[in-house]
C-alpha cells in the first residue's frame, strides 16, 4: 500500500497556514536586553589610579588584573567582600589596592 501526498510549494503551504506577511501586519518589538555580566561592568577610574600607585607599570597592572579577572570568571572566590555592583575588574583592582594580591618578581637567571 503506497501513500501519496501532494507536493505543494513551501511558500504556498506557509501562506495558507500563516497568511501573507505585509508591512501592515508586522508588529515591531524590542527584545529585552540581558542583564550585564559582572565582567562587562566598566572599571571605576579611581580604583585604576589607586592601583597604579601600587603597580606603576601599566602593562604589568593590566596583566595582573586580567589574570585575576580570568580566575574570577572561572569561579574563584573574591578575596574581599565584593558588592553586587562591582565588576570582576573592580574586584581585582580592589584586591591589589588592599594588598590581597601582590606582584612577586622572579629573580633573573
Amino acid at each position: 500500500m503506497d501513500l501519496w501526498f501532494p507536493l505543494l510549494p513551501r511558500t504556498s503551504y506557509r501562506s495558507q497556514i500563516f497568511g501573507v506577511m505585509d508591512a501592515d501586519n508586522i508588529v515591531p518589538f524590542e527584545a529585552p536586553k540581558p542583564p550585564p555580566r559582572s565582567s562587562a561592568i566598566p572599571m571605576k577610574n579611581d580604583l585604576v589610579e589607586k592601583a597604579a600607585e601600587i603597580v606603576p607599570d601599566p602593562l604589568v597592572l593590566v596583566n595582573l588584573v586580567s589574570k585575576r579577572v580570568a580566575q574570577l570568571n572561572q569561579g574563584r572566590a573574591p578575596l574581599i567582600d565584593a558588592l553586587p555592583s562591582m565588576g570582576f575588574a573592580d574586584i581585582a583592582l580592589t584586591e591589589i589596592i588592599e594588598g590581597k594580591i601582590k606582584l612577586i618578581e622572579q629573580p633573573k637567571a
